[in-house]
């Protein structure tokens, strides 16, 4: 499975390693992710999500229903 978030669509960005002789290095900035289970009154059910930081806190601030319908029309989520 890929490091994407579900609800977002936040992935790994690439960047440099910079030491201090200001040699450049690639490297990966990964996303923060975890797995969150909710609850959907509308369809009475529970729902396991990988999520961002980010979008655990607009889960927060707008519900979980909203954020849903909004990364549906997205088209981020496949629920």
């Amino acid at each position: 499975m890929s490091r994407v978030c579900e609800i977002t669509g936040k992935k790994a960005m690439v960047g440099n390693h910079v030491s201090f002789s200001n040699k450049k290095n690639k490297r990966k900035f990964n996303v923060n992710l975890m797995r969150k289970r909710f609850f959907v009154p509308s369809k009475n059910e529970w729902i396991t999500l990988r999520l961002s930081a980010s979008a655990l806190k607009t889960i927060d601030k707008k519900g979980i229903e909203v954020v849903l319908k909004e990364a549906h029309a997205n088209g981020n989520v496949l629920i």
